[in-house]
Order: structure tokens, then C-alpha cells, then sequence
């Protein structure tokens, strides 16, 4: 295999990127969200017309007004400078279960208690009871089997990707994805290393990590991050970096990913070769690596296909799915890309949409790119995964001319 690389400016020059909606709209949750978050909870299980006797009411609102300033506090010791993992997960774990309650608290709130009125049912306090247990039951039910799903081994997801510009040489190239592993302050070594035992039985010929490998610095997540040196595949490892490497030393992760036998494709590309036909693996670093400050880091496509044979296939490596405009402008073949966790948790996902072209799986975008977002390895944050599964992706290359046996 071969491979290039460039250093010329990214494409766009000095120009800031504009601010997509989401973005806009995040400036003022840091504000607003986590009174939300416990207030409409707390207002709908409590104080809607339950007349709880007045102890219960009491030591109910005493909790919320605790989750209400323990889980900022504890998100800010736990992200903050200080770094105190423990903190962390208090924090994180107290997010997931208020973003819960507060999604049940107003879908059922609101639905179950017009449903009970229309049908009749009983008095106002009972109307108000029954949504209150309710609430409680999904939320209950939705945080164990979300937390169950976060933490266990992903599901392998297998797809035939036909790509028309696929040599039939390469015709069943076995490409595995794993994205968004996210280690961090929860100890997740032994599901690192299940993850890729799982991984190294699905025989890949190429495997690509498309970034987001942790949360926290390489030194410091290092022993979670190690197992990521026991993949095999036959051709390539590759890798690039995900927009949380931005925030925690990126180039440590860079090189730790390079001492453990990956390829960082870093503006870069190499040549895959098999039965005599020859793919194009391309990778760009994310698109937020040029406002990190960090020398030499940024998006640069037309660095990554510097050299490369434009006859050929490409498969092109980005973390974010938005990426495919500009893949789709230079005419490659199949983007792989992550970042979205599928939402992660429900509904979280409309918000996703505000940012992002597409949520997972297959998209298609102009007239020859293809695009496979995945719903990321592990989690960011909240360990938990509500309606949105982790998953490891086999995606088969197939050519519209397929090499027969003789």
C-alpha cells in the first residue's frame, strides 16, 4: 500500500464556518435546561393535582431541588478542570435520568391525562395519580434497559454497500466501522477488549475507527483505549479524529493510535489493493480541528486526495456526516462517518437532524456519493442508549461486476 499526504491551506482559507442552528441554539441551554430538566418533573409528578399527603410532596420536591444543583456542580467538577471522574458520572448519570423524566413527564403528562379525561376516568386527583405512576414506570423501565444497552457489547450490523465504481476484484471487501467509542470516566477496559474480540471475528480486510475515541486524554484514558491495539485486519487499520480529540490533546491521541498500529489518516489516503483492483481510503481530520489552534489540524480534502488516481473508487473517512457535501462535490464514492449516536437518547434525535444530514444508516447524497453514518460504539455522557442501539458495522463492498470463480 502507498499513501500521500499535503500541507497546503484548507479549502475556504481563513473563513470561519457559519454556525449551524443547533449550535446557535445550545448557547442559551446551559442556562435554561437544567431548570427545565427537573422543574417540569417535578411540577407534573407532584404538583398537578396528585394532593400527595404533605410528607410525600415534601421529600419529592427536596429531591428534584437537590438533582436541580447536584448535577451542574457535579458535571463542572467532573468536566471542569478539576477532572474528578467520580464526579463525572454523577453528573452525567443525574443528566440522563432528568432528560428521561422530563421526555415522559411531558409526553404522558400531556397525552395519558387527555386520554383519561376524554374516556372519563375517574376524578382529577386520580387522572393526575395514574400519570404520575406512569411516568414513573416508563422512565424506570426506559433507564434500566438504556443503561443494560450502553453498556453491553454492540451489535454487529452487516450491509452490502454496491458501489458502481468498484473493481470486481475488490467485490466483498469486508470494511468493519467502529466510531464514538467514547472511554472515559466510567472504567470500560473489558468492554474495550470484548469489543474488539468482537471485531477481529468478523475477518475484516480494512477497519476504521472514524473517531471520538475517548473523553479525556490519551495518558489518561490509555488503559481503556489499549485493547484498540489487538484488532487485526488484512489490509489496514485507519483511523481519524472525532471532534471530542479536540478537546482533550488531540495530537496524544494521534499518536497513541499510530504506537498502536493504526494508520491516522490525516489528510492523507492510501491505496487498498485486492484482486487486482485498487480502492482509494481517504481520511480528513473533523471539521472543528481548524479553530482548535492546534498546528496543522484541519479539514483538508483535496490534501487527502492529493496524488490519488481520480479513476479510481474512494472511500473517504469523516467524523461528522456533514462532511458529505464536500465529498460529494469531489465525487467520492462512500463516506463513513459517526458523531450522532443515533441521539443517543429519545428524542434527542430531532435535535441531532438540526445539525447533521443524517441520523444512521445508508444515505445517498448527489449523484454518486453514498453515505453510512453509524449509531456510534459506545456512549457520550449519560450511560444510557434509549431507542438508539450502539452497533460495530460490517459493510460489504460490492462491484456491478463481480469477478467469477474459473
Amino acid at each position: 500500500m502507498t499513501d500521500t499526504s499535503d500541507t497546503r491551506p484548507a479549502e475556504g482559507g481563513a473563513r470561519a464556518p457559519r454556525q449551524s442552528r443547533l449550535h446557535r441554539l445550545m448557547r442559551y441551554i446551559p442556562l435554561t435546561a437544567p431548570v427545565l430538566l427537573w422543574a417540569v418533573p417535578c411540577w407534573v409528578l407532584l404538583h398537578s393535582g396528585q394532593h400527595w399527603p404533605l410528607p410525600v410532596t415534601s421529600a419529592g420536591t427536596a429531591l428534584f431541588a437537590l438533582g436541580l444543583v447536584g448535577m451542574p456542580l457535579a458535571m463542572v467538577r467532573g468536566h471542569g478542570r478539576r477532572g474528578q471522574d467520580r464526579a463525572a458520572i454523577i453528573g452525567d448519570t443525574l443528566l440522563g435520568c432528568s432528560w428521561v423524566l422530563f421526555t415522559w413527564s411531558v409526553v404522558l403528562g400531556l397525552l395519558l391525562r387527555l386520554a383519561l379525561t376524554a374516556a372519563g376516568v375517574g376524578e382529577s386527583q386520580d387522572r393526575a395519580r395514574i400519570v404520575t405512576w406512569a411516568v414513573l414506570g416508563v422512565s424506570a423501565v426506559l433507564l434500566v434497559r438504556g443503561y443494560a444497552e450502553a453498556r453491553r457489547v454492540p451489535r454487529v450490523r452487516r450491509l452490502d454497500v454496491p458501489l458502481p465504481r468498484l473493481g470486481p476484484g475488490l467485490d466483498g471487501t469486508r470494511v468493519v466501522l467502529v466510531t464514538d467509542t467514547h472511554y472515559g470516566p466510567l472504567d470500560r477496559a473489558r468492554w474495550s477488549a470484548r469489543v474488539c474480540e468482537t471485531v477481529n471475528a468478523l475477518e475484516a480486510d480494512l477497519v476504521c475507527h472514524a473517531g471520538d475515541i475517548a473523553d479525556g486524554t490519551a495518558e489518561q484514558r490509555r488503559t481503556q483505549a489499549a485493547p484498540l491495539g489487538t484488532v487485526r485486519a488484512t489490509r489496514a487499520r485507519v483511523y481519524v479524529t472525532g471532534n471530542h480529540e479536540y478537546y482533550s490533546e488531540a495530537q496524544g491521541w494521534v499518536d497513541l493510535m499510530d504506537e498502536l498500529g493504526w494508520e491516522p489518516l490525516r489528510n492523507r489516503h492510501l491505496l487498498l489493493e485486492r484482486g487486482g483492483d485498487t480502492l482509494v481510503v481517504a481520511g480528513v481530520d473533523d471539521v472543528t480541528a481548524e479553530s482548535s489552534g492546534l498546528p496543522g489540524h484541519r479539514a483538508h480534502l483535496a490534501g487527502a486526495l492529493s496524488g490519488a488516481d481520480p479513476d479510481l473508487p474512494v472511500l473517504l473517512l469523516a467524523h461528522q456526516p456533514k462532511f458529505v457535501d464536500r465529498a460529494a462535490a469531489a465525487g467520492v464514492d462512500l463516506q463513513l462517518s459517526g458523531h450522532t449516536h443515533g441521539g443517543q437518547i429519545w428524542p434527542f434525535h430531532h435535535l441531532v437532524r438540526l445539525d447533521q444530514p443524517a441520523l444512521a444508516g445508508l444515505s445517498r447524497h448527489g449523484a454518486r456519493t453514498l453515505l453510512y453514518t453509524s449509531r456510534g460504539t459506545g456512549f457520550w455522557g449519560p450511560p444510557f442508549r434509549v431507542f438508539a442501539p450502539s452497533e460495530i458495522t460490517l459493510l460489504i463492498l460490492r462491484s456491478p461486476h463481480p469477478a467469477t470463480a474459473p
